[in-house]
């Protein structure tokens, strides 16, 4: 049975209405949480990006839903170890209800500190090293360690809960999906790929997998279009440019190449329910254990009631 949730985007709103959508979430019917992780948006028009780990913790003590980071990137910008007790904070705040969802970054959050933006490979074999690091602190043990990309120095955790977090693992790309069946818990995706989760689940034995997407609720098509393309064009840049561009600024420059007509063409925008179950269709069909949805644009709340009153029970009873 598919799970629905809600996509928390911190890109887009502040720390309030992020608490404010997981309420009415929760209020609606759906069953879980996702939610991003970033130091930047992607343009300056999205305007907001705090702390993923104050908000979960706010968040923890507003729902009673489960969360998963979408993701966090434990390798650059901050250190496996901090994340590790991040990480474990939050489970214990949400009774053990959290899943760390880890990926390999862009340019855009892990390159504040100066240093190096290393390739995609190597950015594959600092994410095994950090996630090895987490789950040896998340014993509860004292943890030395100096392996090829971090350094771990009588190190332990005291707040920690009953079990692990499990860790769910973005992957684009073939390299990346091998490396999920290889150490994650779970695979991690924003595309309705029903290969890629039917190799997953072919390579791990069935473990679970996630996906997020976007749609853009408003009171006409023309509309939801228009927000879509205003705050979100960025998601309509090719290739691995969402990896290697810097800043907030770039992706605005690179993202006046994609036209509102490819923006319309790949989101489900407006307030035709029919339109929206077909869109959240094609994800259950793609064989997804979770499915989570995020709004963009205002009518956030209208779109949160209107899944949970149309679309989600539609779903659900199959019709």
């Amino acid at each position: 049975m598919t799970r629905f949730g809600y996509f928390l985007s911190c890109e887009d709103w502040t720390p309030a209405e992020l608490v404010e959508q997981a309420v009415a979430a929760e209020r609606a019917g759906f069953e879980a949480l996702w939610i991003s992780d970033h130091y930047h948006p992607w343009n300056d028009e999205q305007g907001q990006s705090p702390f993923v780990w104050s908000v979960i913790g706010a968040i923890s003590q507003a729902t009673d839903l489960p969360v998963t980071t979408a993701v966090t990137c434990p390798t650059v910008r901050i250190h496996p170890a901090i994340v590790a007790q991040a990480a474990a904070t939050a489970s214990v705040m949400l009774g053990g209800k959290f899943v760390l969802g880890v990926g390999t970054g862009e340019a855009l959050n892990e390159h504040i500190l100066g240093g190096p933006w290393p390739s995609a490979d190597v950015r594959l074999e600092m994410l095994e090293e950090a996630v090895e690091v987490m789950r040896r602190l998340w014993t509860g043990e004292v943890v030395t360690t100096r392996g090829t990309h971090y350094t771990v120095d009588t190190a332990r955790l005291y707040t920690l809960p009953e079990t692990p977090p499990e860790v769910y693992v973005s992957a684009f790309g073939p390299k990346a999906l091998e490396a999920a069946a290889r150490f994650g818990d779970g695979f991690i995706t924003t595309q309705p790929d029903a290969e890629s989760v039917a190799t997953f689940k072919e390579r791990t034995g069935g473990k679970p997998a996630q996906v997020g997407y976007k749609v853009a609720w408003a009171a006409t098509e023309d509309e939801g279009v228009d927000h879509a393309h205003r705050l979100w064009a960025n998601a309509g840049v090719p290739g691995e440019l969402a990896q290697v561009l810097p800043s907030p600024q770039h992706f605005e420059q690179v993202s006046q190449l994609v036209t509102r007509e490819s923006t319309a063409e790949s989101i489900t925008a407006g307030s035709d329910v029919e339109a929206h179950i077909a869109g959240m269709r094609e994800y259950v069909e793609a064989g997804f254990d979770e499915v989570y949805v995020a709004n963009i644009g205002p009518e956030y709340l209208a779109m949160i009631e209107a899944y949970g009153r149309d679309v989600l029970p539609a779903i659900r009873s199959g019709s």
